[in-house]
C-alpha cells in the first residue's frame, strides 16, 4: 500500500465515527481483522463497529466509548515468572490493576506483563490491540482467559477486532455462549477490587 493510500484509509477511519453493523471492505484492512468479522458472521454474533485512529490504551478510547455507548474493557496479557503460563485478563477499563491481587487468586507467585513476542505468537495481536478476539488464533490453548466478575455483569462489552483502529460492541452473552466454545476456550471469573 502506498503512503497516499495509507493516508486515505487513515482519513476514512477517522471520519467513520458512526457505528455500523456490517463488516468493512477488505481494502486497507489486515487479514486478521477481516477474519474476526468472518467468524462473527459465521457464529451469527451481531456487533456494532466503529473505525477510529489508533487507540492503544483505555484512555485513548473515550470517543469510542461514546460512539458505541459502552466502556471499552481493559485487556491485559500476563504471564508467570517462568513464562510458561499466559493469561488474558478482561476487566473494567477504569478499574486499577493490582498484580498481587490477581496472583493470589490464581495461586501464582508473581504475574507480570508478557512480552509482545508471546502476544504475537499465541494471539496474532500486537501491543495496544489485545482483545478476547485474539483467542481465535490460540489454537494450542496456551492462553487462559480471566474475566473480572464486574465485567460479567455487563450486557455488552467493547473490544478490538485484533487491531486497534476499530472497535466492536458485542453482547457478553454471545462471547460466553457462542465465541468461547467455538474457539475452544473457557474462562475463569476473578474478583478484582483494584484499590
Amino acid at each position: 500500500m502506498s503512503a497516499e493510500e495509507e493516508k486515505e484509509n487513515s482519513e476514512e477511519r477517522d471520519m467513520a465515527r458512526t457505528p455500523v453493523d456490517t463488516k468493512p471492505s477488505p481494502n486497507g484492512r489486515l487479514l486478521k481483522e477481516m477474519a474476526v468479522y468472518e467468524l462473527l458472521e459465521k457464529l451469527e454474533i451481531p456487533y456494532l463497529r466503529v473505525d477510529h485512529g489508533a487507540a492503544a490504551t483505555v484512555d485513548d478510547c473515550h470517543d469510542v466509548d461514546e460512539a458505541l455507548g459502552i466502556h471499552i474493557c481493559k485487556n491485559l496479557f500476563l504471564c508467570n515468572r517462568q513464562k510458561t503460563d499466559f493469561y488474558l485478563l478482561m476487566m473494567p477499563g477504569l478499574k486499577k490493576f493490582k498484580t498481587k491481587e490477581l496472583s493470589a487468586q490464581l495461586g501464582v507467585a508473581r504475574l507480570s506483563f508478557a512480552e509482545a513476542e508471546y502476544m504475537e505468537e499465541f494471539l496474532d495481536i500486537t501491543p495496544g490491540s489485545v482483545s478476547v478476539m485474539g483467542l481465535m488464533n490460540d489454537q494450542e490453548h496456551r492462553v487462559r482467559l480471566l474475566i473480572d466478575r464486574e465485567l460479567l455483569q455487563d450486557a455488552y462489552v467493547g473490544c478490538h477486532p485484533c487491531v486497534n483502529t476499530s472497535s466492536l460492541k458485542l453482547r457478553m452473552k454471545d462471547i460466553l455462549v457462542k465465541f468461547l466454545p467455538y474457539v475452544g476456550h473457557e474462562y475463569t471469573a476473578v474478583e478484582l477490587v483494584g484499590e
